[in-house]
């Protein structure tokens, strides 16, 4: 399997002095899930929207054997680079319909309804309610909206921030269910951040673990199907809080 995305020495600096990011390097197979792990704070968001363009960065974002260099994230996303950042940020005052329009918005019109009736299939929670103000939606379906939303741009790597943010327990298992069914069906490539490794294994291949900006562990899934793997890698990286 090759390399869909190499990221090789990202560094991130907020002002002159903040280093948010030091000197990350991973890469992401194609049709693979790789998660970053790490408590708030890790420079997990920043590595994704560093990759997704929309903040500066230092060292090279290689996608699909090209440098991106300075690119900007409207090319980026026509390349098929799509962000769904943490907190869902739809438009609450918008229908689920328009808010999964926004999404297409580079689409002609047959494309677009296409990606939107393939999007309201995967997401039934949603279907039924395609022409309600997004913002009464629950935090779930919200989270799924935000999802779909990301896939009408017809992602080939999608960046996914903290999806369980925010959500009950019984919601989390629900999103991810959907992610589950995304990742069975089509080839594409996923980053996850997260802060929950329990949900996290249930869908990756490679967890990264990063801690004060840094890389500071690397484990496959395989990995850590051994409950005193697991474990060690909490304990290690994570701390029983983060990876409940």
């Amino acid at each position: 399997m090759t390399d869909l995305l190499t990221v090789s020495g990202l560094s991130v600096f907020y002002g002159a002095r903040a280093q948010a990011v030091e000197e990350v390097s991973f890469a992401v197979p194609r049709g693979s899930v790789v998660a970053l792990l790490g408590a708030n704070g890790a420079g997990k968001t920043s590595i994704m929207k560093a990759v997704a363009g929309l903040i500066p960065a230092q060292g090279a974002v290689v996608f699909d054997g090209a440098d991106l260099g300075a690119l900007p994230t409207r090319e980026r996303v026509r390349r098929g680079i799509v962000y769904v950042p943490e907190g869902r940020e739809i438009v609450g005052q918008m229908s689920v319909r328009e808010n999964l329009t926004l999404g297409g918005y580079h689409l002609g019109g047959r494309e677009r309804r296409a990606r939107a009736g393939m999007v309201l299939d995967l997401f039934p929670e949603i279907a039924s309610k395609a022409d309600r103000d997004a913002w009464r939606l629950s935090g779930g379906e919200q989270q799924m909206l935000a999802i779909g939303r990301g896939l009408m741009a017809g992602p080939r790597l999608l960046l996914l921030d903290e999806p369980s943010l925010g959500l009950a327990p019984m919601l989390v298992r629900r999103v991810f269910d959907r992610l589950g069914a995304i990742r069975a069906e089509t080839d594409l490539a996923i980053v996850l951040v997260e802060q929950n490794l329990a949900m996290t294994m249930r869908i990756c291949d490679e967890l990264h673990f990063l801690r004060g900006g840094r890389l500071v562990g690397h484990r496959t899934a395989a990995d850590l199907r051994d409950t005193t793997a697991r474990q060690e890698a909490i304990d290690a990286y994570l701390g029983a809080a983060t990876a409940a």
